[in-house]
């Protein structure tokens, strides 16, 4: 079975054996469900609907270039004549290798995925990276591939020459769409990332993409987000999302953006993890997505904050993005579904999309809180020092804070008004949405850091007797206890990665990630629901 091979890798921490057993391509394509990104583009004008064929070209160049970072040209893969079904599974998963089960290959005979996928030669171990990176500061450079010469020695190639081509097919689209513009801030910021795109340069069009605050139209674009690397952590992989801003909806959160100082100086931590500041031009924002690729497409979020580089984000701050139509997708086709088998039916009611997008927010906002540099002043970032596992942390934070925050954002809207905000949403039915959503994650597998943070939750909230299960196999949530236990957790893992304690995360995990043979029953009666792992979003342009 499907998710008897992803058990097995969990329990043998998240190795991919030789002789593992292969998934059959129409059991494994069932797992997903394809849905369309069901999008208004009448609040567009006719100049932004101009703009968006030569938007939707650049997003394409990322996509390209993402399976050259993923698994090499795909042209040499796609060229063989493979039925229908195992075709669409290689499109999916970017490459023959289910990102589902920690990278079990799809295809027999096929060599296990390098650990940092192609972005380092295929057998070079962390250590030999490291000694070489002591004398070769530029190969941690997240925007620069690393390539070993005939004579063994490393050498890195800056992406802007590596993927020169499909840089430059983006460089030009974005700069085509700069100049319908009449928006002078979305201007300035698609020329800067054409640049930087040019250059391997983003910090100026991050900062200007922190500037654009009135956009209708919005891309996200470049090398981004590091999870493809799973050697070293380092390295950015390419995606592209454009999206629709939702003015009205946006505005209904100016509340919460306006207390992000005061979220900060309330952390459930000592003052020296809290001393920093949020960026001044942080903000919320919900949107419906249009197109995704590269690894935006691979991993298909439903909310995102940007942008990571941390110097941007201690000047500027960050922007909180609520995928609206990718998040009710997800809650539709499989949140709910499997809160219907899991949870008591008492329960059932207080799963809602409202509950889901509410956590979801605050998990966001959760992202730009705490700490990005280490307590004891080195001026070391935590994700230089928490290396591999720091995005698994950081997935962690956010989630135990999300709970928390909302708690908070509660008590702050009832001393402003002086009464409860008939808008919110209840503690108890984001504890329930919070608590079925542990399972949607936890089926990510050990590939996923959002899948490894939910496992030690899960595991931190059981010891804690955050919930109950019955004979039956169905849960109930003792909603009190678990936002004791977020608490507690959100304040261990803050100050983990305050003290850069990389032996501390690791023991954690060792502690709380492990499947229980309980936990592996439930999953299986979910799988055997035919309740899809996940969505694959098909592209409204």
């Amino acid at each position: 079975m499907v998710l008897t091979g992803l058990i097995g890798l969990w329990l043998i921490g998240g190795t991919c054996p030789a002789h593992a057993e292969f998934t059959d391509a129409e059991t494994n394509l069932r797992r997903y469900v394809t849905v369309p990104l069901p999008v208004d583009l009448s609040a567009l004008d006719e100049t932004e609907k101009k703009m968006l064929p030569l938007l939707a070209d650049a997003a394409r160049a990322m996509d390209a270039v993402f399976w050259r970072q993923s698994v090499g040209d795909p042209e040499s893969l796609l060229a063989v004549p493979w039925n229908a079904t195992l075709r669409e599974l290689l499109t999916i998963h970017y490459g023959p290798w289910d990102r589902m089960e920690n990278h079990r290959p799809l295809i027999p005979g096929i060599a296990p995925k390098p650990d940092g996928a192609r972005f380092y030669p295929p057998n070079l171990t962390r250590e030999a990276f490291e000694t070489a990176a002591r004398e070769q500061p530029e190969l941690k450079d997240p925007f620069a591939l690393v390539r070993a010469r005939a004579d063994g020695q490393l050498v890195a190639v800056p992406y802007h020459q590596a993927f020169d081509g499909f840089h430059a097919l983006a460089a030009d689209r974005l700069r085509q769409a700069a100049d319908l513009t009449t928006d002078e801030t979305q201007k300035r910021y698609l020329n800067a990332r054409a640049e930087a795109l040019l250059t391997d340069r983003y910090r100026e069009s991050d900062m200007a993409w922190m500037a654009m605050k009135e956009n209708r139209l919005d891309i996200i674009i470049g090398p981004i987000e590091t999870y493809e690397d799973g050697l070293m952590g380092l390295k950015t992989a390419h995606e592209a999302l454009i999206l629709i801003r939702d003015e009205q909806a946006a505005r209904r959160l100016d509340k919460q953006n306006k207390r992000l100082p005061l979220y900060q100086t309330r952390l459930p931590v000592p003052d020296p993890y809290r001393a920093e500041k949020p960026g001044a031009e942080s903000d919320l924002g919900v949107y419906d997505a249009l197109m995704m690729t590269g690894d935006a497409a691979a991993t298909r979020p439903i909310a995102l904050n940007l942008p990571n580089d941390e110097q941007v984000q201690l000047e500027k701050g960050s922007r909180r993005l609520q995928l609206r139509n990718a998040m009710q997708a997800k809650f539709d086709k499989i949140l709910l579904p499997m809160a219907r088998i899991l949870l008591e039916p008492e329960h059932l009611p207080q799963v809602t999309f409202e509950a889901l997008f509410a956590n979801t927010l605050f998990h966001e906002i959760a992202h730009g809180l705490g700490v990005k540099k280490l307590v004891n002043g080195s001026g070391e970032t935590v994700n230089d020092a928490l290396r591999e596992d720091a995005w698994m942390m950081e997935e962690g934070k956010a989630d135990a804070l999300a709970l928390w925050l909302g708690d908070l954002d509660a008590e702050l809207a009832r001393a402003e008004s002086g009464r409860e905000d008939d808008n919110a949403v209840s503690v108890g039915t984001r504890c329930v949405t919070e608590f079925a959503s542990l399972f949607r994650s936890i089926r990510f597998g050990p590939a996923s850091a959002h899948a490894r943070a939910n496992l030690i939750r899960f595991n931190f909230l059981a010891e804690h007797g955050a919930f109950t299960r019955s004979d039956e196999g169905r849960y109930r949530v003792d909603t009190e206890r678990m936002r004791a236990a977020s608490r507690e957790l959100a304040g261990l893992i803050l100050r983990l990665q305050g003290d850069g304690d990389l032996e501390g995360v690791r023991t954690l995990e060792k502690r709380h990630g492990t499947l229980s043979a309980t936990l592996i029953a439930d999953l299986q009666r979910v799988e055997a629901a035919s309740i899809p792992i996940d969505v694959v979003f098909k592209s409204a342009l």
